[in-house]
């Protein structure tokens, strides 16, 4: 459960993205901003990684949500989409 939303566009077209494990200790912070106009999930990616090339190799096997569902590559991500990248997991 979360007190706030994982994340929000901001007024300023600002895409605030929650990171968990891996990807939020590659990119040194549990969230991340990105300018954004719109977009798919796709493009969410490339800007990430042009933001922050450390996040390349998990990013590309991670999972991603749009208010609190799973998103394929073409989704498109609303302006005020609360949005999570998730890593994959191992265990058993």
């Amino acid at each position: 459960m979360h007190d706030t939303p994982p994340s929000r566009a901001t007024p300023s077209g600002t895409l605030r993205v929650a990171l968990f494990a891996g990807l939020a200790a590659a990119a040194g912070a549990r969230t991340v901003e990105v300018a954004w106009d719109g977009g798919t999930v796709a493009g969410l990616r490339r800007r990430l990684v042009a933001a922050h090339p450390a996040l390349a190799d998990l990013l590309a096997r991670s999972a991603v949500a749009i208010d609190d569902t799973y998103a394929a590559e073409d989704a498109v991500i609303p302006a005020a989409a609360g949005v999570a990248i998730i890593p994959p997991v191992s265990g058993g």
